[in-house]
């Protein structure tokens, strides 16, 4: 199995340079292996919990309805 990008031309601003690309060290350039995980953006996980839970109220209430109206 070949590279289909083997001969593509360097892009500028390679970090090692524009004849490394990627393939010189055993490394993928555009990887953060050194770099640690930002913050926890609590806000955004909050808003994803209560999107979560207001999805499965009114799932509730479809289910509730249908219940109430078969009887």
């Amino acid at each position: 199995m070949s590279d289909p990008h083997a001969s593509d031309p360097p892009m500028a601003g390679e970090p090692h340079g524009l004849e490394d690309h990627g393939e010189n060290h055993c490394h993928d350039d555009h990887a953060h292996s050194d770099e640690a995980l930002g913050p926890i953006d609590w806000p955004a996980y909050g808003a994803g919990v209560l999107g979560l839970v207001i999805g499965l109220v009114i799932t509730w209430a479809f289910v509730l309805s249908k219940v109430v109206a078969s009887t």
